[in-house]
């Protein structure tokens, strides 16, 4: 099972689309090493930078995250470089699922929650650990600690546990 833990990048803003996660020139790259310096490289948000993304393994954004193109090198392109979980109030279907496929986790909030955590740790040094077994959220900031729970379906955490849909068919199948 992946690591579902680390610092949190906070991006701000709605149908963040998997253009912007990575742009489509370089979607002939046969490895997923190949997209890992390309990440976000077309994004536009007021005040964001690649390097914001370094030491980053958690995003936490606002709604339509994944939307656009169904392609799988969204997520990965986001995997290589150590985020292994995106929070956002929801998905494009097809992103989420892709998320789930890959062992990687798309956790769903109510507007209000994704709100209350922009307004309450945007800009700070946060950490986060997903529980997820106990479904559950583990904020960290400078020591004051928060829990925060989610529901994704059974069999997606299935898929999440055991790796993404591989390693459940290297079990199952």
């Amino acid at each position: 099972m992946k690591t579902f833990s680390g610092r949190v990048l906070f991006l701000d803003r709605s149908d963040i689309n998997t253009d912007e996660i990575i742009p489509a020139k370089y979607l002939t790259e046969i490895t997923k090493e190949a997209l890992k310096p390309y990440l976000l490289e077309d994004l536009v948000l007021p005040g964001f930078t690649k390097e914001d993304t370094e030491d980053k393994a958690i995003i936490i954004t606002r709604e339509n995250f994944g939307c656009g193109s169904s392609r799988e090198h969204a997520p990965w392109a986001l995997e290589v470089n150590g985020i292994n979980v995106v929070i956002a109030e929801n998905f494009a279907r097809i992103f989420r699922q892709n998320m789930y496929n890959c062992g990687m986790l798309a956790i769903e909030l109510p507007k209000e929650k994704i709100d209350y955590l922009f307004n309450t740790y945007a800009g700070k040094n946060v950490s986060i650990e997903v529980d997820v077994d106990d479904d559950k959220i583990i904020i960290n900031c400078g020591g004051d600690i928060e829990n925060i729970n989610f529901k994704i379906g059974e069999f997606d955490k299935t898929l999440v546990k055991e790796g993404g849909w591989v390693g459940y068919a290297d079990k199952n199948y």
